[in-house]
């Protein structure tokens, strides 16, 4: 069962780094598009504001979840160094578990966003509504959760070991 939680989560781990690098990329891209047509050519597309504004949003909430599987998110180095073996465990479980309950809500409240949304144009882009930008949150939440339990079962900590 471990095992085939912790191939999971590497699927979905990697797919959502690939994705947050994806958007990143794309972001970039329309940067130095949006630079070049207002600066050289002098005809400025607004459109790309927008994009980059939703790509960004989107790169951070799929990166996240891998934040989470290296154990970089709500670490508290000091109270883990200073606690005993079985006190780390029982650290790593608190840790967990409100990690847990905060993307249960931001999935919750995530999903109820993107409904309210769907009535919201953005300018710029009038066929798009708000419900594409908000969609990120339970998306990248709903990766956040078997990042989250992975690291429990199996941490990581990088951050940690590297602070040395």
């Amino acid at each position: 069962m471990k095992n085939t939680l912790l191939t999971v989560e590497g699927y979905t781990t990697k797919l959502s780094l690939f994705i947050a690098c994806l958007m990143m990329a794309i972001a970039a891209s329309l940067g130095v598009f949006q630079v070049v047509m207002r600066f050289v050519l002098e005809i400025p597309a607004e459109w790309t504001e927008v994009l980059i504004r939703f790509s960004l949003i989107w790169m951070v909430f799929m990166g996240v979840p891998y934040a989470f599987r290296v154990g970089a998110m709500v670490s508290v180095d000091v109270l883990y160094r200073w606690t005993t073996p079985r006190g780390r465990r029982i650290f790593d479980f608190v840790t967990s578990l409100a990690s847990l309950i905060l993307v249960a809500v931001i999935i919750w409240w995530g999903w109820d966003y993107s409904k309210r949304g769907q009535m919201q144009s953005v300018i710029g882009l009038e066929g798009v509504t708000m419900f594409w930008a908000y969609l990120a949150l339970p998306v990248g939440g709903i990766f956040c959760v078997p990042a989250i339990v992975a690291n429990y079962f199996d941490p990581q900590r990088s951050e940690l070991e590297n602070a040395q």
